[in-house]
């Protein structure tokens, strides 16, 4: 079976969007993989050192600020 030069290069451009999909497949299962250990480590680390996930990450100013804000009941909060 000869298929046609149009035909060749249309197969050519499905495989290499096979090729493509198959590769973005496998970088989403390691990048979905590698936050599911990110979320657990920060858990873990949580549990040990009795420190937010926000603190860890330096975000603990704004956090403790919104907090703040929303227990004294000002009418304009952040």
């Amino acid at each position: 079976m000869t298929f046609s030069p149009a035909n060749q290069e249309a197969f050519q451009e499905s495989d290499d969007q096979q090729v493509l999909l198959d590769q973005l497949k496998r970088a989403e299962l390691i990048n979905g993989r590698a936050a599911m250990i990110g979320i657990v480590i920060g858990l873990l680390t949580e549990a040990i050192t009795g420190s937010g996930i926000a603190h860890q990450i330096g975000l603990g100013p704004l956090v403790d600020g919104y907090t703040a804000c929303r227990t004294q009941f000002l009418p304009f909060c952040f």
